[in-house]
C-alpha cells in the first residue's frame, strides 16, 4: 500500500484551513489511518478546528483500547466532538468554528469510512464512485428533488453544510464498509478539489498518473487552474489488497 497527500492555499485564500492525514503503517489499533479535515469558521477559528481534530483524533487512536475499526472511529469522533465544542463555548475567537472530516482505514481487503461534513472519499476502479454522501444544503435539495445535480456547481448555497464537528454537542457522522478490489484507489479530498474539478477529469488524473505524490500535484493544478476558489486538501491511495 503507497499512500500520499497534500494540502494547498488554492488561489483566492489568505489561511490554509485544510488539513490531512496518512499513514500507511499502524496507528495504535488500526493497521493505518487517512483523513482529510477542512475547517470553517473566522480567521484562526478554521484553522484551529481542523489541525486539532486531526491531531486529537490521532492522539486517541494511539492510546485505544477498542480494536474494531468501526468503533475507534465512532469513539474518536466523538472524543474530538466534543473537545472542539468545549473549545468553541470557552473562547470567543473560536466561536462558531467547525470542521469537515473523512476518515478512511483498510483492513486486508475491507475499506471502513466515516464522514460528516461535504469532504469526500471516492474509489476509483473501473470508474469513479462517491461513496460518501455531502452533508450539505444543496445535497438536501437533491435528495428532495428541489436541485437537478448537474446545477450544483454554481448554486449560490453550494458551501452550506449541514453537518460538521465541533457545531452541536453531538456530532453525526456517516459510516461505509466496502470490499475492495486489488487495483482499486481510493481518494479523500476536501471540496476545494471537487467544486472545481469534475469526477471524470479527477478519475482521469488518478488513472493515468501511477506515482501518488504526482498523481497529488495534478489534482491539485486542475483545481487551481479552474480558479482554486478554496482550499484543496488530498489524499491519494494505492491499494495492494488481495483481490477479492
Amino acid at each position: 500500500m503507497v499512500s500520499y497527500g497534500k494540502t494547498d492555499i488554492g488561489m483566492c485564500r489568505v489561511m490554509n484551513q485544510d488539513c490531512i492525514y496518512f499513514s500507511d503503517k499502524s496507528i495504535g489499533n488500526l493497521p493505518n489511518l487517512y483523513i482529510v479535515a477542512d475547517g470553517m469558521g473566522g480567521h484562526k477559528a478554521g484553522d484551529y478546528a481542523s489541525a486539532h481534530a486531526v491531531s486529537w483524533f490521532v492522539d486517541y487512536v494511539k492510546e485505544c483500547d477498542y480494536v474494531n475499526p468501526i468503533t475507534i472511529i465512532k469513539t474518536g469522533i466523538s472524543k474530538v466532538n466534543d473537545r472542539l465544542f468545549q473549545m468553541s463555548a470557552d473562547h470567543a475567537e473560536l466561536r462558531g468554528m467547525g470542521t469537515t472530516f473523512v476518515a478512511a482505514v483498510i483492513v486486508e481487503n475491507k475499506l471502513y469510512v466515516a464522514n460528516i461534513g461535504d469532504s469526500r472519499l471516492y474509489i476509483v476502479g473501473e470508474e469513479i464512485r462517491q461513496i460518501t454522501l455531502d452533508h450539505s444544503l444543496v445535497e438536501e435539495l437533491i435528495r428532495t428533488g428541489q436541485l437537478e445535480r448537474r446545477k450544483v456547481r454554481f448554486h449560490p448555497e453550494k458551501n452550506i453544510i449541514t453537518r460538521a464537528l465541533g457545531t452541536a454537542r453531538e456530532a453525526v457522522p456517516d459510516f461505509f464498509e466496502l470490499e475492495l478490489e486489488s487495483t482499486d484507489k481510493i481518494l479523500l479530498c476536501s471540496d476545494g478539489l471537487t467544486n472545481m474539478v469534475e469526477d471524470d477529469e479527477i478519475e482521469m488524473i488518478i488513472k493515468r498518473q501511477p506515482h501518488m505524490d504526482r498523481c497529488c500535484d495534478e489534482l491539485i493544478e486542475r483545481a487551481n487552474y479552474y480558479g482554486g476558489k478554496d482550499n484543496i486538501g488530498v489524499v491519494v491511495i494505492e491499494q495492494t489488497v488481495n483481490e477479492v
